[in-house]
């Protein structure tokens, strides 16, 4: 590509702490410069499945506007197509807690480089504002994101963009002088013709050529992506979208038989049913045997970390005998079809306590005291409850392997979670017994309840090689759905939903 600007690893970083730099996105400090994968995660999160067929399909259609009419047009189909009548309210939540994981694994080391090393960061894109600005902000640390303005009407989008339409060429000169006048930045960064108009606005340009690289590793941005949503493990470029939609119809038939051939089978058999089925299991460690037929012999207490809901059935399973389990959500309908004893927890003390005492009176336990799923490397806060109740507690460390659907949702249907998880070609579940908690090392030892639930969630953390933090269910929903995880129950008033 010729052009009168340097390759941005030219660039020297030394001072620049009270400069200005204004880079593009797509291309420059993302590594991929097709901003369809974004397009199609809005279309299937905050629309539909069909309408993210509809946006696969276009695609052809989209490259050829790009190729031989002009960017501009080919981003305002993809806009119309992917937004159109969806809430407002609903792009937000998907662009802040979908997004973010798409775009931290597509990070340009070179740029990211030289862009961290500016006090002023300015983001310049063809890309709808609103969905760039939750990632950017958060993550790299961006002052304000000078994108294009999508048109809204009741609180939807109309699909089309407001005046002068898509940032690119002129357009993205004249916000650049629209926003800082005669002060202008000391820094531009672009990779491609229609960025060079801005660029030669600064006082210094440099281009990002296109080269394989690696991904900047996630632990590098400015703070890590723990908390996210959507149903998709990969990013969804045409590709990998239409692999995945004819994947469906079979992943789909697969599920059901996993899920309810699995449902009559005593857990013994059931790991060479999972073997048959195509589902990977890996036990380690040596968990303790039943408790004996004794009245007043209390049950084992396993404290898991939560990947998915099928935790406790997994453990179940890899113990080779039926076992009971309390969770902070299930439905009627997994309550129904679960082939181990579920009990919902109603986040009351008293009458929690009461509920896991009786249960471990009755056999062996299994608790996730997280209280919600996460799915990347980190450990949530552990309610210290079990810890109060039991010194028999054997931890468990539990992790998930999936590589085209999460088993895990917040905003869709939770019913659904086993079925997408059983979805994946070969999902795979690690489950680790450690050892028994020793007595000195419990409540009844002389430790605090507090005490010994930070305590199993460092050794949990060590054996998986997962950091432990001090965020909460609460957390995750704020992130993610922006409440604090709350329905209304007529019955009872408000509740807990996981």
């Amino acid at each position: 590509m010729g052009t009168q600007f340097e390759a941005v690893t030219k660039c020297n970083t030394n001072h620049r702490s009270h400069q200005t730099v204004a880079s593009d996105l797509d291309g420059t400090l993302l590594l991929s410069n097709n901003p369809f994968p974004y397009f199609l995660l809005i279309a299937l999160e905050a629309g539909s499945l069909i309408r993210a067929l509809i946006l696969l399909s276009s695609s052809p259609f989209v490259y050829f506007t790009y190729l031989f009419i002009s960017e501009s047009a080919a981003t305002k189909i993809l806009i119309f197509i992917s937004f159109s009548g969806l809430k407002i309210r609903n792009i937000h939540l998907v662009s802040r807690s979908v997004l973010p994981k798409f775009y931290a694994e597509d990070v340009n080391p070179d740029t990211w480089r030289v862009f961290n090393s500016f006090g002023k960061r300015y983001i310049v894109t063809a890309n709808p504002r609103i969905t760039v600005e939750p990632f950017v902000k958060s993550f790299l640390g961006v002052d304000k994101v000078i994108g294009t303005e999508l048109k809204v009407k009741f609180g939807r989008a109309t699909g089309f963009v407001k005046e002068p339409g898509i940032l690119v060429g002129k357009h993205k000169r004249e916000a650049i002088v629209k926003e800082f006048g005669d002060n202008l930045p000391d820094l531009g960064l672009g990779d491609r013709e229609t960025d060079f108009d801005f660029m030669s606005l600064c006082k210094e340009a440099y281009v990002v050529p296109r080269t394989k690289s690696e991904a900047l590793p996630r632990n590098q941005l400015l703070s890590p992506v723990i908390f996210h949503e959507g149903r998709l493990v990969q990013r969804p470029t045409p590709i990998v979208a239409l692999l995945t939609f004819l994947w469906m119809p079979i992943g789909i038939v697969l599920s059901i038989l996993r899920v309810y051939l699995n449902i009559p089978l005593p857990e013994s058999i059931v790991p060479y049913s999972y073997k048959l089925l195509g589902i990977k299991l890996s036990i380690k460690g040596t968990p303790p045997p039943p408790p004996p037929p004794k009245k007043g012999q209390r049950g084992v207490l396993f404290v898991c970390n939560h990947r998915t809901v099928l935790d406790p059935v997994v453990t179940s399973v890899a113990l080779g005998r039926k076992i009971s389990c309390v969770t902070y959500s299930i439905s009627k309908f997994s309550e129904l079809i679960s082939p181990i004893k579920a009990v919902a927890l109603s986040r009351e003390r008293e009458k929690d306590a009461a509920h896991i005492k009786q249960l471990l009176e009755e056999g062996d336990l299994v608790i996730c005291p997280e209280g919600t799923t996460c799915r990347e490397p980190f450990l949530l806060r552990f309610s210290a409850l079990f810890a109060e109740l039991t010194d028999r507690i054997v931890p468990v460390a539990v992790n998930t392997k999936q590589s085209v659907f999460y088993g895990t949702t917040v905003r869709g249907y939770k019913f659904l979670d086993p079925y997408f998880m059983f979805m994946n070609p070969r999902p795979t579940f690690e489950i680790t017994f450690l050892n028994q908690l020793p007595p000195e090392l419990t409540v009844e030892g002389g430790k605090s309840a507090i005490e010994v639930a930070n305590y199993i969630q460092r050794v949990l953390a060590g054996a998986l090689g997962f950091e432990c933090t001090n965020l909460t269910r609460k957390d995750k929903y704020a992130i993610i759905a922006g409440t604090d995880g709350l329905v209304q129950n007529k019955k009872k008033g408000s509740r807990e939903v996981e």
